[in-house]
């Protein structure tokens, strides 16, 4: 059985096809109040994720967004809780390293 993690990794692969992509699991730092809010404590439910897409061109911010959501609905409706989204497009990434 594949893991949320794969899962996550593998449909993002799929549907943006990234230049860059990073996933990081951040379920420990929310143990607690994540049972709370509805979510298993099993973890695998709070991830942050970093995704570099041509596919962004032309996007604004939310429709960055809710199409990353949009992807990730069956995650949602099997326990990922909340994801920390950094989206940007090849030229944007390059512009804010320059800027650093």
């Amino acid at each position: 059985m594949t893991g949320r993690y794969d899962r996550i990794r593998d449909t993002l692969l799929a549907a943006f096809k990234p230049a860059h992509l990073e996933i990081i699991d951040e379920s420990d730092r929310h143990a607690g109040h994540a049972h709370r809010m509805g979510a298993p404590e099993a973890g695998e439910t709070h991830y942050r994720v970093i995704l570099i897409s041509e596919a962004f061109a032309g996007q604004p911010r939310v429709a960055r967004s809710r199409k990353v959501h949009e992807v990730l609905d069956a995650e949602f409706k099997s326990g990922l809780h909340a994801l920390s989204l950094a989206l940007k497009t090849p030229q944007e990434a390059a512009d804010a390293s320059a800027g650093s």
